[in-house]
């Protein structure tokens, strides 16, 4: 058994309690944001359902489908790492969007009282 076994752990410092408060405040801004979406879609009369209900109906919409997919495909081959070693700053930007979302529905929140 090695004695130094956990020495190269040693130059690891811990997170202050300013980083984790900072990351604990960026995870409720997302779950905000997925909350403010999810009822944002199963609200009646939404923007989002008249968008996926307008995108079902016609030809058109129906055309549109295969390129928001290949968008999304394009999207997703950006943000993601190159190597499962390596951290693309692209990928942080879903993390981020999510987080706008949230602070939008905060900011909803705080001045009317609601979703």
């Amino acid at each position: 058994m090695d004695p130094n076994k956990y020495a190269k752990n040693a130059k690891i410092d811990p997170n202050s309690k300013v980083s984790t408060i900072v990351s604990i405040l960026s995870f409720l801004l997302m779950v905000v944001g997925l909350i403010g979406i999810g009822i944002e879609l199963f609200k009646d009369g939404s923007v989002v359902k008249s968008l996926i209900g307008s995108l079902f109906e016609s030809t058109l919409g129906l055309m549109m489908i295969p390129v928001i997919i290949a968008a999304a495909w394009l999207f997703n081959r950006w943000t993601a790492s190159p190597s499962k070693t390596e951290k693309s700053k692209a990928g942080d930007i879903p993390m981020y969007i999510m987080m706008a979302i949230g602070a939008y529905y905060v900011f909803r929140i705080i001045t009317t009282g609601g979703f």
